[in-house]
C-alpha cells in the first residue's frame, strides 16, 4: 500500500517518526491505525452500554463493591 501525503503532512509525519521513538513512518502509521481502531472499538462499547438497560442503582454500596473488587485483585503490600 503506497500513500501520498502532501508536503506538509510528510514534515509532520517525518517530525513524529523523529521526537516519538518510531523507527519508519510506516510504524508511525500502523500505531495511528492500532490506535484508531482501539477508539472504535471503545465507542461502541461505550454506545453500546449507552443503550443497555439500567440494571440497578449506582448508590454508594456500588462504588465500595467495585473498590472492593479492584483491591481483591491487587497484590498484598507488605507496610
Amino acid at each position: 500500500m503506497n500513500i501520498s501525503l502532501p508536503d506538509s503532512l510528510k514534515e509532520f509525519v517525518d517530525q513524529r517518526v523523529s521526537s516519538g521513538g518510531y523507527g519508519t513512518s510506516s510504524e508511525y502509521v500502523r500505531e495511528l491505525i492500532r490506535s484508531d481502531k482501539d477508539r472504535l472499538q471503545l465507542r461502541g462499547l461505550l454506545l453500546e452500554g449507552a443503550q443497555s438497560p439500567v440494571t440497578g442503582e449506582a448508590d454508594e454500596n456500588y462504588f465500595e463493591s467495585l473498590r472492593e473488587g479492584i483491591r481483591s485483585r491487587l497484590p498484598a503490600t507488605s507496610a
